[in-house]
């Protein structure tokens, strides 16, 4: 049988004494039929039901109550005889099982580690944890967060794990949901235009939680938002507070609106696929979400944003926030940055040194610090490269700027025999002469451009045009010397045999020798 308070004691014999039945009683309080009969045969033993009498108060009751009928008496603490020594070693700020483990093995107690939690928490009863509800005027703050939705099918029939991006604006609760497969920078970023543009206005304040693509250290004494996050909230004006580490009752907003996706807006639609959820989500927000009777406001979040709300934003900038994700990057000995397995070139001096690479949606541009160092098309498939000629060391970029055709033309402007020089070596075969006729035309900076037309000239005189003829006549000064008189054409002499085939071949006619036929084995 149960024992009753000594309150609802009370309330049973006054029920009792005005008639009602055991059942009826039974019913009402929520107590047995066998635990009023126990109550009520006592009653009438100790003459409380006799209407003649007044109605017993809860000392009376309490004093006359028999040992059986009696609330049990709570038992002394095991505990409680180490009482001192568990408040001291409290005062220092020992945890509770450091503390079982000392009344064990230096008082001698013996009983467990449940018990000394319990004493521990009547002795210092915890204080009810009161929380304030704030309220923002119309257009001033909007709740963010991803909250996971289990598996959808992508573009290509995967089944991928989902989330959905929730921007809730905290006075009219109307929200903004998207489903994405990732929560990265990108994402974040564009989840964010988004939404301001499905608002038509941008919120003064944004509540967010600290994932790393909006921070970078969630501290109080040195918060850092990501770059990309931080020059967003400026393009649109808003500014953004990220909640302490693991208090979401900070953004309850958000948080309920997250789990209002999930319970109702999964759970009716049921989409199989990214790309249908994105579709159903504007109308569940337009029919069903904003149209509920929301349970603080007691009005629906729909019409509450566009009579009162919606006004109230800012309104959105002229050009959509066009960056989608900053990165550190090293710069590597081939003066070129790794983006998503493309290639981009900056300046050789800042070999070895991180600099941040800016992603926009058709340009990609490298900082160092503030100092923009290049600007690069953005890559559209992985493995392309892109190079500036003038980010390698000078006597690199000749060789990627001087080409065949840069050279025919250099040289032509020193002189017909500089060019005769140069075209000469560029149409040999087999060996590619290109970088012999770049070290030539680099001559004319050593010298002059007057001094290299006088060596190729001298060169050519000589039946010698190579690089290092050309080289060692300028070295020489031979350059300036008047040139030698031009020799005349070697007379060409033909040389015969002494003595004829018919000589060596006696048996052979001259006819068989001058025909080539066979000569003896």
């Amino acid at each position: 049988m149960e024992r009753l308070h000594v309150d609802m004691v009370v309330e049973v014999l006054h029920r009792l004494r005005h008639g009602q039945s055991v059942r009826s009683i039974s019913r009402d309080l929520g107590c047995s039929r066998v635990t009023v009969r126990r109550y009520q045969e006592w009653a009438e033993r100790q003459g409380f039901l006799e209407a003649s009498r007044p109605l017993p108060v809860g000392a009376e009751v309490q004093a006359r109550l028999e040992p059986t009928l009696a609330p049990p008496i709570r038992q002394a603490s095991s505990v409680a005889p180490y009482q001192p020594q568990v408040e001291a070693l409290l005062g220092q700020g020992i945890e509770l099982v450091a503390i079982h483990q000392r009344l064990m093995g230096h008082h001698g107690y013996q009983g467990s580690y449940s018990s000394l939690r319990r004493f521990v928490r009547r002795l210092r009863p915890r204080l009810p944890n009161a929380v304030v509800r704030l309220e923002t005027p119309p257009g001033q703050q909007a709740q963010v967060d991803f909250g996971s939705v289990g598996l959808l099918r992508d573009a290509q029939g995967r089944r991928r794990r989902a989330y959905c991006f929730v921007m809730t604006l905290s006075y009219s609760r109307h929200c903004y949901v998207r489903f994405v497969f990732d929560q990265r920078v990108e994402t974040w970023i564009d989840c964010h235009r988004r939404a301001f543009e499905s608002f038509g206005g941008v919120p003064r304040e944004l509540v967010i939680d600290n994932l790393k693509a909006a921070v970078l250290k969630a501290n109080l004494e040195d918060l850092r938002l990501a770059e990309a996050y931080r020059r967003l909230a400026q393009h649109y004006g808003c500014l953004v507070h990220p909640c302490r580490p693991r208090t979401p009752e900070h953004k309850g907003k958000v948080e309920n609106g997250v789990h209002y996706v999930q319970r109702n807006f999964l759970a009716s639609e049921q989409p199989l696929t990214e790309e249908e959820a994105n579709r159903k989500a504007p109308v569940w927000v337009e029919e069903v979400a904003g149209l509920r009777d929301h349970g603080t406001t007691h009005v629906p979040p729909l019409r509450r944003f566009r009579e009162e709300e919606q006004a109230a934003l800012l309104p959105l900038p002229a050009e959509p926030f066009a960056l989608r994700e900053v990165r550190l990057v090293k710069l590597h000995r081939d003066c070129h940055v790794q983006l998503d397995r493309s290639y981009y070139s900056a300046p050789w001096v800042h070999i070895g040194e991180v600099l941040e690479a800016y992603l926009f949606a058709h340009s990609v541009q490298l900082y160092r610090g503030s100092e923009l160092l290049t600007t690069h098309p953005r890559a559209t498939r992985p493995g392309q490269r892109f190079t500036r000629p003038e980010h390698y060391p000078p006597e690199q970029s000749r060789y990627l700027t001087h080409t065949r055709e840069y050279c025919s033309q250099q040289a032509a402007r020193i002189g017909p025999r500089c060019q005769e020089v140069v075209a000469a070596l560029l149409a040999e075969r087999p060996l590619d002469h290109l970088r012999s006729v770049q070290g030539l035309l680099r001559l004319a900076e050593r010298y002059s451009p007057g001094r290299l037309e006088a060596a190729c000239a001298r060169a050519l005189r000589f039946g010698d045009g190579r690089y290092r003829r050309v080289k060692s006549i300028l070295a020489a000064g031979a350059d300036q010397e008047a040139l030698p008189e031009e020799a005349r054409p070697p007379v060409r002499i033909d040389y015969t045999h002494a003595r004829t085939g018919a000589d060596f071949f006696p048996e052979l006619s001259l006819a068989q020798l001058l025909e080539g036929g066979p000569g003896p084995c």
